[in-house]
């Protein structure tokens, strides 16, 4: 006889014990600890480890949430590329409120920033376009993100016919539909796995004057 899924679910648990998070061990800053943290996810050899759920709010109230991928970081924020066409782009319009999250869940960690979102410098997004594989500037082009498409082989059209058109090797420019967003976080919170879901959090926040505080917050 099949277990009822909600039975299943009731019965899933683990109990995080690998570490713990003293606040005063922690940086003056959330983007030197993130560093911390993202370096030891990378030793770890975790899957995706730069992989990140953004959420968005519409302008009719609805929020919604991806999976995309941090591609830099620096001490205002952190950097991710995607179509300006997308839903997400529309949902972010310059100064707009946004969320992040990562899991990596096998160091028992996670890290949460809400801030606001803006452009990265066109000049920014090209010199990421040009570090980008090929097949993913092609895939940039042929896809009209967020649009309704009959079927797939409209990509696969789109795709080989753009494919045909830089046959020669030559660069291929960026979309002017295409670059970065960079996410000012105001809050980051990093959470650390313990026994009995007494988890430690240690939350960053930036004060009107341009400074962090840190502070624990109960789990």
């Amino acid at each position: 006889m099949t277990t009822p899924v909600s039975t299943a679910l009731a019965d899933l648990r683990k109990e995080y014990s690998l570490r713990e998070l003293d606040i005063a061990n922690t940086s003056d800053n959330p983007f030197s600890q993130f560093e911390t943290w993202f370096g030891e996810a990378l030793k770890a050899d975790l899957p995706e480890p730069n992989a990140m759920h953004l959420a968005t709010v519409g302008a009719d109230g609805r929020p919604s949430g991806r999976v995309v991928l941090l591609k830099a970081l620096d001490e205002t924020g952190f950097v991710f590329y995607t179509n300006y066409g997308s839903r997400k782009a529309a949902e972010m319009p310059e100064g707009s409120w946004v969320a992040l999250t990562f899991l990596w869940l096998e160091l028992e960690r996670q890290v949460r920033a809400e801030g606001r979102v803006e452009r990265v410098s066109a000049e920014e997004s090209d010199a990421y376009w040009t570090v980008r594989p090929r097949a993913s500037q092609i895939g940039a082009w042929a896809s009209p993100q967020s649009s309704l498409v009959a079927d797939r082989q409209v990509l696969e059209n789109r795709k080989r016919e753009l494919e045909a058109q830089y046959a020669d090797g030559q660069p291929i420019p960026r979309p002017p539909h295409w670059g970065g967003y960079r996410v000012l976080p105001e809050q980051v919170e990093f959470w650390q796995g313990r026994r009995s879901r007494l988890h430690d959090r240690i939350l960053y926040s930036l004060d009107n004057s341009g400074n962090w505080t840190r502070q624990r917050l109960a789990p």
